[in-house]
């Protein structure tokens, strides 16, 4: 493994387990909480989201943080 991908918690992690993960641990409302887009609070589903997240990076960016903070979270219990 080259230290790039060592240094890259999200290496591996698809966008599509990393969104199913997070609506499985906090669900859509809760996610619209902690990122303010039109995808998560009207009609969501994962096909609309990773179509957006895949062409709006800031989002992604936010949404992959939101998910590193749970898996951190999860580790400390």
């Amino acid at each position: 493994m080259s230290n790039e991908h060592k240094n890259d918690p999200l290496h591996g992690i698809t966008l599509k387990v990393l969104l199913n993960e997070l609506v499985e641990h906090y669900g859509w409302e809760t996610l619209s909480e902690f990122v303010t887009i039109n995808c998560f609070q009207s009609n969501p589903s994962i096909n609309s989201c990773l179509k957006f997240l895949r062409k709006t990076p800031w989002a992604r960016e936010k949404v992959e943080k939101v998910y590193l903070a749970m898996k951190k979270s999860e580790n400390k219990n």
